[in-house]
């Protein structure tokens, strides 16, 4: 998952640059944004130029907590170290090698130029980490070339991404250490178990070869999650949530599919080279792709903490909604509303008001199912469908989720800016169940919201349920 170097978290490479990693942090706990493969440090995040950018004195990595600059120079100088080394004793490239990187290095190129609009697109939208595609190119370059030239072919990428990442020096420094110690234990792997020779491979050997692939895609991946991973969870102010050190399954599915293309690639180039202008061709058209995915999923989602917005959740409320009614099977509809909410806004400040409603989502995310439905309603208000679910389940799962946020310690800051822990907070719940409180999702909502009105009116910090709904018989067919 590294930011920048394998590509993997690289905010706006698809890799995962400490950048756009950072980056990803900064979102989820006020930490700067990264790449997976672009480390961002410092949390420095995008503003108007500093006055002194090449004076080493006037970083802001300086600012940093020790814990913090300690593991990226520990990390840089480790990386550094292995790449040295393995590159003296790795073997001297031949004639066809430097064909092969000319056309890994044309095709990266191609990738990068095409594409730098959307990928400049991508960094500015994106909240959270961002995968890299140039693994397309620097992947094969790992199981095929000799390591001087694989790290030739990350130099070449990493050089162009500079003028997109537009990211402090030591950011984007650690993000390309990411990628080349990634490149290169990706290499030593597949030069330990793979084939000497591609040419002499035939029939059942192929099988073993795509074994020994995937663990160096593995690897490759793994050292990313290592570099990105740690430099996330280290500089983050707060614990920083599993999404953000790992990424979602989204970022990881995309991740694995760019490497199976590194992969497609890889083999390519060893049987028929010119078909690797199909791939320059795909590349440009999967980063096309995954934008239009980012923007349909920043059209469904809140900005704020991440969970579902009120139009994709109700899209898939609706849907699931539909899917219980075929199945003649049972539902419940929570709305989550925080006590007091106003309160914390007034003492602490609005931006600790925004951290309570994220520590809050991400409450609900951990206390849920995977099934389950999270969409923030609006204001303090969250909603939760709970699918395939009866009456005793959903009581157990209100009080759950009441007793969560009510254990929560959030800590943030106040209007002053000294930090400062909120804890107690207490939500008034309102539960109905489908068919008996409503048969569509609007009637539901209308329950539900009755029920948390009674809540508040008997105290707070409590689950009540909606008033059995006595519906009139349908009209005697004439």
């Amino acid at each position: 998952m590294p930011a920048e170097t394998g590509d993997r978290r690289q905010h706006g490479d698809g890799t995962g640059d400490l950048d756009d990693a950072t980056a990803t942090a900064a979102a989820d706990s006020g930490a700067p944004v990264t790449e997976r493969g672009q480390a961002s440090p410092e949390g420095d995040q995008a503003g108007p130029p500093r006055r002194h950018p090449y004076d080493p004195r006037a970083w802001a990595l300086w600012q940093r907590p020790k814990r913090f600059i300690v593991f990226l120079f520990a990390m840089e100088a480790i990386g550094i170290a292995i790449m040295v080394v393995a590159t003296m004793n790795s073997t001297n490239p031949g004639r066809i090698d430097w064909v092969r990187f000319a056309i890994l290095a044309v095709g990266a190129t191609a990738h990068i130029q095409l594409t730098q609009r959307q990928e400049e697109r991508r960094r500015d939208r994106s909240r959270t980490v961002l995968i890299d595609l140039t693994a397309v190119w620097t992947f094969p370059a790992a199981v095929i070339l000799p390591l001087s030239l694989t790290l030739s072919i990350i130099a070449i990428v990493r050089i162009q991404h500079w003028f997109i990442a537009r990211r402090p020096a030591h950011n984007f420094v650690f993000s390309s250490v990411t990628h080349g110690v990634s490149v290169t234990l990706a290499s030593l792997t597949f030069a330990a178990f793979g084939p000497h020779e591609w040419g002499r491979i035939s029939g059942w050997d192929t099988l073993g070869e795509f074994g020994v692939l995937i663990v160096a895609g593995m690897v490759f991946e793994a050292v990313q999650i290592a570099y990105i991973g740690g430099i996330l969870a280290i500089g983050s102010p707060k614990r920083p949530s599993m999404s953000t050190v790992l990424g979602n399954a989204a970022d990881n599915l995309l991740e694995a599919i760019t490497i199976g293309l590194g992969a497609v690639t890889a083999v390519l180039l060893l049987i028929m080279p010119p078909m690797v202008i199909v791939m320059a061709v795909v590349t440009v058209v999967f980063n096309r792709l995954a934008e239009i995915d980012q923007l349909q999923n920043d059209a469904r989602t809140d900005p704020k903490t991440g969970v579902l917005n009120m139009r994709g959740w109700s899209e898939s409320a609706e849907r699931a909604l539909g899917r219980t009614a075929r199945s003649d099977d049972n539902l419940a509809l929570l709305m989550i509303d925080l006590d007091h909410f106003k309160w914390i806004n007034d003492t602490y400040g609005h931006p600790a008001g925004d951290d309570v409603l994220r520590d809050v989502a991400r409450k609900l995310d951990e206390v849920t199912r995977p099934a389950d439905v999270i969409g923030r309603f609006g204001g303090e208000e969250f909603l939760v469908l709970l699918p395939d679910i009866d009456e005793t389940a959903a009581k157990l799962a209100a009080e759950r989720v009441r007793s969560a946020i009510a254990e929560l310690h959030i800590v943030t800051t106040d209007k002053r800016g000294s930090r400062v822990t909120i804890s107690g907070r207490t939500t008034s719940i309102g539960a109905a169940l489908f068919p008996r409180h409503g048969e569509s999702l609007e009637e539901l909502l209308h329950a539900s919201d009755a029920a948390v009105y009674v809540a508040k009116e008997n105290g707070r910090n409590q689950v009540r349920f909606a008033q059995d709904v006595d519906r009139p018989a349908p009209p005697p067919v004439t």
